[in-house]
Order: structure tokens, then sequence, then C-alpha cells
């Protein structure tokens, strides 16, 4: 189907950055700069000083960038890491991968970890904890940073989808042990494919990820160092990432200004619940990675609004710790599930117009109607 409003729309983005794409293409295919080159290093030295980090380490995608920080960080059998179910269930998986135990607590009305139930979690298996910054909003890093330091846990925050998004002026990424940031194609900062990277300002933790990322193997003396795994960043997303990356400020105020005028447009519908405003102060900056709206008769608004030619996504309808498989029923997630019954995502892209945002908004009002 040809939605008069896609929900992202790849081609587009790719024709207005066509010519710089295509050169560093070109630079990487014409040198032979395949893996572990000079790309890589530019792009890790670039996203390290936007973050705010000290060290970036690119890996193969954002769910390996959270497996090897907890590898790296020492976490195993015996261990409980606090984390959400309101999140791809990748968060979760990592931490059941490396053998420790997820315990999931709820969420609040911003669908970021309720920091008042943080600390009831805690026990004296807990290692560390996982915020999930969701859809370009950081979580109370003040709040959690109090508590993991009065408990000594140690933070491995989930960043995937708040690259730029800042708390108090600090970005996503740069509070914790490390950060953990994802490129899928669809990211505020997308590659061509599946890519990720890990900041921390601990050169140990950082070291020991680009020995993991590359068979445990110390390419200058040639020793194995760890059974690690093959989960390298290839430099032809790098150098795609790197190009994109100068543009992602621009890109991060039109997804600010796009908020605005959705805002504005649906503040007079009493049946949808809009996420907190883009502002200019305070101690969030949003980067709208999503703009979510919480709706009644949620099913039937996503199927008028694709009907109606705008394409609409409903993430994890189901909530992760309802899901049979997962073993993860013992946990008792009101507003999670709430939240999984109510929430829609909206279009939301640098290139959306603001006709197209306003059909959006003309489309839910007839809805509602």
């Amino acid at each position: 189907m040809a939605y008069k409003v896609p929900f992202v729309n790849y081609p587009l983005h790719y024709r207005l950055i066509k010519s710089e794409v295509d050169s560093a293409i070109a630079d990487v295919l014409e040198h032979g700069d395949l893996i572990l080159r000079r790309q890589l290093k530019s792009f890790e030295e670039n996203l390290a000083k936007f973050v705010g980090a000290k060290y970036a380490v690119g890996v193969a995608s954002g769910t390996d960038a959270l497996h090897l920080s907890l590898i790296a960080a020492g976490i195993g059998p015996g261990d409980e890491v606090i984390t959400v179910a309101h999140t791809f269930v990748a968060s979760v998986a990592v931490i059941v991968h490396c053998g420790a135990k997820p315990v999931l607590i709820d969420v609040g009305p911003d669908f970021n970890m309720d920091m008042t139930k943080l600390e009831k979690a805690i026990t004296q298996r807990t290692k560390a904890v996982m915020p999930v910054h969701l859809n370009g909003r950081v979580c109370d890093m003040d709040a959690m940073m109090r508590i993991a330091q009065k408990h000594n846990l140690l933070v491995i925050e989930d960043a995937a989808q708040a690259l730029g998004a800042r708390f108090k002026g600090q970005g996503a990424g740069s509070f914790g042990l490390t950060g953990c940031f994802s490129f899928y194609p669809a990211k505020v900062l997308g590659g061509f494919g599946e890519g990720g990277a890990v900041t921390t300002n601990s050169q140990e933790i950082a070291n020991k990820v680009r020995l993991l990322r590359d068979h445990g193997l110390d390419r200058e003396t040639m020793e194995i160092l760890y059974y690690g795994f093959n989960s390298r960043l290839h430099n032809l997303q790098a150098a795609i990432l790197d190009v994109k990356l100068k543009h992602l400020p621009r890109w991060e105020d039109r997804r600010r200004e796009l908020a605005a005028r959705y805002d504005k447009g649906l503040s007079g519908i009493t049946q949808i619940k809009t996420p907190p405003p883009p502002t200019a102060s305070g101690p969030y900056f949003d980067v709208f990675t999503n703009y979510v709206i919480r709706a009644q008769r949620r099913d039937e608004l996503f199927r008028y609004l694709k009907d109606n030619g705008v394409e609409v996504l409903i993430s994890w309808p189901k909530p992760m710790h309802k899901m049979k498989a997962l073993k993860l029923e013992q946990f008792k997630l009101p507003e999670t599930e709430k939240i999984s019954s109510e929430v829609i995502s909206l279009p939301m892209y640098p290139e959306l117009t603001n006709e197209q945002v306003d059909y959006v908004i003309e489309t839910l009002k007839r809805f509602y109607r």
C-alpha cells in the first residue's frame, strides 16, 4: 500500500544526503578499508564527543552493545539485573544470555522506569540496573544514580532510542558504566543495516569491549585474551554513520518541531494523551525517536489510520512479561500492561512535512468525531 504518510521514508532520507553518502562509500571501497580501519576510528571518536563520553566502541548491533557491556562489567550467573518490560525483548534477552536473572519493575507515565519502584526491587544479588531511555527521553538519572551509588550497583544504559537526548544537559549514554546505542535504520542515527556502539568513561571497559567484539583477540600481540564474539561495526556502516552524525543536531531539532506541531494540533482531543512536549527549559531534552500517544479505542484507531493512508505502529501490544515462553509471568506490572493496550506510534522523522503532520492530525480528529 502506498501511504499518504509513511511511518518512515528511507529512499527520501537517502536522496537528501546522497552525494555525501556515496562519496563516503566510494572512499571505503576504493581504499579497501573494510574491517577495523580508519573510518571506524573516526566515527568512534566523533560519537564519543557527541555523547559526552571518553570512549566509544562500534559493535554489530544495539543488542550486542548491551550484551558485551554486561559481560565486560562481569555480570554472570547468580547476579540480578533490574530493568523494565516496556521495551524490546533484547533488553531482557541479553541479561538471560549472560546467565543472570532479569528483575522487571514498572514504568511511569513517560514510559520510562518508575524510580519509586527501583529501590524496592534491590536484593543482595542485585549487581546492576539497566534503565531504558525510551522514545528519545532520558530516564530520571538523578534518582537512578543516587540509588545505584547507595547500593553499589552498576548502571548499564540502554540508550538505543536516545542518542542526542539529555537530562540536565548531560547526554544519554554518559551517566552509567556504559551507554548502549543502536544504529538500526529507524533510529535517529540509522545505518544502512545493523549497527551499534558502546560508550564509556572507563578505559578498562572500552578495551574489554574492543576485545570481546573481535573474538577476544589482541591484534598487537595476536594473543587471545577472552572467548569473544564476532561483533565488529563494519567500516562501510561507520563511514555512513559518520556522515549522518554531522546532520544529527539539525535532524533532532526538526523532530522537536514536528512534536510541537503534533502537540498543538492534538491538544483538543480528549480521547488521547500526548507525550511530554518538547521544552526549552527543564531537566529533559527529548529527541522524539518516536512520537507515541495513548489512545482510547486504540485498535480501532490503528485500523482507521491505516485505511486512511497513515502508516502507524503499535510497539509491544502484548507486554513482554505476558509472553509465556519467556517465563517472566511472576512480575506484576499494571502500568506496563495498561500502556501496552493504549499506545500507538505516529509517523516521526525529519523529512516529514508539516502538511503530512496536519493530515495525520485531521485524520485523528475525524476518527474521534
